[in-house]
């Protein structure tokens, strides 16, 4: 990605201009996850980061973070758009409903992904030795320093956007998908589809309403959540603990 911010001619030149669906897009995308796979390896061997991924398997949590995650996003983002005098859903492109789904699909692969890294590794190292409320703050910052660069390239959304709402978002964001991820015991599954609504190109452009609400509803769920947002605890193992099976008799 620096090659396209420094010298973005050249980089142009040689390996065409960037967009978000450039393969070196998706590599930059990726990097968290690859890291967080390599880290994995790297300190438990060949068949950890196969374990690391079958935490996405881990489904079950309390009924209302799946309502949270496909009704009040949506609405955060429904209720930003009318703030700022937009439509209630994005606009179709012109390739209609079927270019619409093309990008849900395609988004799936790229944010969502992320998670390896920041859920999967990072943050359960962290709340080792922060509560968890902390922990998804520094990840949050973390993450959102990690856009930077993109802010730099042009072919990019976030050529247009502000960054200093969208840091604020991506620290809210990252502490309100802690209690998600703990309250599931680890899944990488909910903060995936988490992080899918936030791309959800059927949701219209919110900037920068719908950080401040989020900001609200943020605050909110951690005052409910104080008892385990601001204890140390939460998942701490970024590997699942191996199933046991029950001793035979004798």
């Amino acid at each position: 990605m620096g090659f396209y911010i420094l010298l973005p001619a050249r980089a142009a030149a040689l390996l065409g201009p960037l967009s978000g669906t450039h393969p070196v897009f998706f590599l930059a995308t990726w990097s968290p996850a690859i890291a967080g796979l390599a880290v994995t390896a790297l300190y438990g061997g060949r068949s950890a980061p196969r374990a690391l991924l079958s935490r996405l398997l881990i489904w079950r949590i309390p009924w209302v973070w799946p309502l949270f995650i496909l009704v009040v996003l949506p609405g955060v983002f429904v209720a930003g758009a009318l703030m700022k005098g937009g439509p209630v859903l994005a606009p179709l492109p012109p390739g209609g409903a079927g270019a619409v789904v093309a990008t849900l699909f395609t988004m799936l692969a790229l944010g969502p992904v992320e998670e390896l890294g920041w859920r999967g590794v990072l943050q359960p190292l962290l709340q080792r030795r922060v509560a968890p409320f902390w922990a998804g703050a520094a990840v949050g910052a973390t993450w959102g320093l990690w856009h930077l660069p993109a802010f730099f390239l042009a072919g990019t959304v976030f050529a247009d956007w502000n960054f200093v709402p969208f840091f604020v978002g991506n620290v809210v964001l990252a502490i309100l998908v802690t209690p998600i991820l703990n309250g599931s015991g680890g899944s990488l599954l909910w903060p995936m589809l988490f992080h899918w609504q936030l791309i959800n190109p059927l949701w219209p452009d919110a900037q920068p309403f719908d950080t401040w609400i989020l900001l609200a509803v943020t605050a909110i769920v951690a005052w409910i959540s104080r008892a385990d947002l601001f204890t140390r605890g939460g998942v701490t193992d970024v590997l699942p603990a191996p199933k046991t099976r029950p001793a035979g008799p004798g």
